[in-house]
């Protein structure tokens, strides 16, 4: 799906620089940095949930 994405000067210089270094388009450091952002907040759902059932545990046992 297309999209347009605005980004503030300072930020689009910064990703042009290394989008230049790395010898990578802009849009694929997007794709990778969204994805990235994407997993470390489905890791801190899965941490907040686990901690959850643990100091939940007696209660979920006597809900059973």
């Amino acid at each position: 799906m297309a999209m347009t994405l605005r980004l503030p000067d300072d930020l689009d210089a910064k990703l042009t620089e290394r989008a230049r270094r790395e010898r990578r388009s802009k849009q694929e450091l997007v794709i990778e940095a969204v994805r990235e952002a994407q997993e470390r907040a489905e890791l801190k759902v899965d941490d907040v949930l686990a901690e959850l059932m643990d100091s939940d545990a007696e209660i979920l046992d006597y809900l059973k």
